[in-house]
């Protein structure tokens, strides 16, 4: 065991009840310091939106920003530039889950699909997702996003094919299930208003509901976080003592537990306002400056 994984399992055991921010914001710093499983990568720059080209510089300045804290890194897209992220991971030596976006686009679709089929016949994709979320946003049929998840597990030689989604629609939807070798579960006590003392308890339950739909199939929390500032909902209030709680919680329960988990997110996204409200700006590591917060 490393010096490093010995200092965590020793902060694993700490009760940071009753400690001051200062002291919170100290235990916080050790966790992320010792590194994560799993980090989703925000690629978009202030002022950038997606359908925006991205630049080789700004993925790999990023990547060297976040590379000491996690070994694998989740990207969404396979077009317009983010398809240089996986090919830049795996130099950097960061494992990669690559996902396809599909949404009611056919030929962005098609060309979103044939990449991620390159890219991991390359070997740049250690896990191919095969959309994300188009049941939630109903963006495709099932019968059309099963025929994505087949073409893709018939083009791809050796790597797990899975679909993101929000965990119960792998109860919902056996027929997705069955497609996937692997079942990537977004898992998110803050959307469905858990307060924030028992959204550790709420996140495990998320979790063993989708190992139950996938009889024996392995499970990815693909995207699990909270955010630091923005309108409360229902029980569940953004702020700073928050998101460093839900944080540490998180990587204590992966640690412990051996659970594969993708933190939302690498950086700040202004552009996610539109769509999620004031607080999808604010769900980073990272600001969108490239600054890390709580420190």
């Amino acid at each position: 065991m490393s010096l490093r994984e010995e200092r965590f399992l020793t902060l694993a055991s700490i009760d940071y009840e009753g400690k001051s921010i200062d002291d919170l914001k100290a235990i916080y710093r050790e966790f992320l310091e010792a590194g994560m499983h799993g980090l989703c990568f925000s690629p978009y720059m202030e002022g950038q939106n997606p359908g925006d080209q991205l630049s080789e510089g700004q993925i790999r300045r990023r990547l060297e920003i976040i590379k000491p804290y996690t070994k694998w890194i989740r990207s969404f897209s396979c077009t317009d530039g983010n398809e240089l992220i996986p090919r830049l991971a795996h130099e950097y030596g960061i494992k990669t889950l690559v996902g396809a976006w599909l949404g009611n686009d056919p030929e962005i679709n098609e060309k979103e699909l044939a990449n991620l089929v390159e890219l991991a016949n390359a070997g740049f994709v250690d896990i191919a997702a095969v959309g994300n979320e188009v049941m939630y946003r109903g963006d495709l049929s099932e019968d059309e996003l099963l025929s994505f998840i087949y073409r893709a597990k018939d083009s791809i030689s050796d790597v797990p094919v899975g679909y993101v989604d929000a965990y119960y629609e792998f109860t919902a939807r056996p027929a997705i299930t069955e497609a996937c070798d692997v079942l990537l579960a977004n898992c998110y006590p803050f959307w469905e208003g858990c307060d924030q003392d028992y959204s550790l308890l709420y996140m495990k339950d998320m979790y063993h509901r989708a190992m139950s739909a996938g009889n024996g199939k392995k499970v990815i929390i693909s995207e699990t976080g909270w955010p630091d500032q923005g309108t409360p909902l229902e029980g569940a209030v953004p702020s700073t003592e928050n998101a460093m709680k839900y944080f540490i919680n998180t990587q204590k329960w992966s640690k412990e537990a051996d659970i594969e988990i993708f933190y939302f997110s690498s950086f700040d996204e202004s552009w996610k306002v539109g769509s999620e409200g004031d607080v999808g700006a604010y769900w980073g590591i990272w600001d969108k400056d490239e600054q890390l917060k709580f420190a």
